[in-house]
């Protein structure tokens, strides 16, 4: 792919960017190629040594906080007709509730998802207290003279430490993957509002 069609694909792509960032965008990548040649490649190796735009937009993306790409989402580009408004404001009362359902209904269902990781950790840490607490109580019960309680303790905590482990490892599998789960739907998100259509 040659500089221009590279830096067109790029353009087109970031139309949800304010155009004062786009510009600066192109003109960085723009520089990059440049320097690239200068340093003896050609302008498709340049370009190539870059990246796709898919990656080149999910990395501006992930630079660009959320809330500058709500901004300029929300922006109007043009003056809104009467009529317009007038609909928008009639539809409101139906419109608005549901938005604001719709998004309550999301952010629980994350929740909840966080909230079963953290009932989890606190089962395996349960599970790990008792496999402690169990050892003094067992050694208690070797000293009194009660062989037969303290192997059943022992056995006991044995089990809770067995049971422990493991469900501590998943947890930690679950946390990590809630984690990227939550990273990625907050990069898809931002590269929504990035690649808006240039229609809109």
């Amino acid at each position: 792919m040659d500089r221009e069609t590279f830096l067109s694909e790029l353009r087109d792509r970031l139309a949800g960017l304010s155009p004062e960032d786009r510009e600066e965008r192109l003109t960085f990548y723009r520089e990059m190629i440049d320097d690239r040649m200068e340093d003896g490649l050609s302008e498709t190796e340049a370009v190539a040594g870059i990246g796709s735009v898919d990656d080149v937009v999910a990395q501006i993306a992930a630079e660009t906080p959320l809330m500058r790409l709500v901004k300029e989402r929300v922006r109007p580009k043009k003056s809104r007709k009467a009529w317009e408004i007038v609909l928008l404001a009639l539809g409101s009362p139906v419109w608005f509730p549901l938005l604001i359902a719709a998004f309550a209904v999301l952010l629980a269902l994350y929740l909840v998802l966080w909230a079963v990781v953290l009932s989890l950790w606190a089962a395996a840490l349960s599970l790990a207290v008792g496999a402690v607490g169990c050892l003094p109580l067992a050694v208690l019960y070797f000293v009194r003279g009660l062989p037969a309680g303290g192997c059943f303790i022992l056995g006991a905590g044995l089990v809770l430490a067995g049971l422990a482990i493991p469900l501590g490892a998943g947890c930690a599998g679950l946390t990590k993957g809630l984690a990227r789960l939550t990273g990625r739907l907050l990069l898809g998100l931002k590269t929504r509002f990035v690649r808006k259509e240039a229609a809109v």
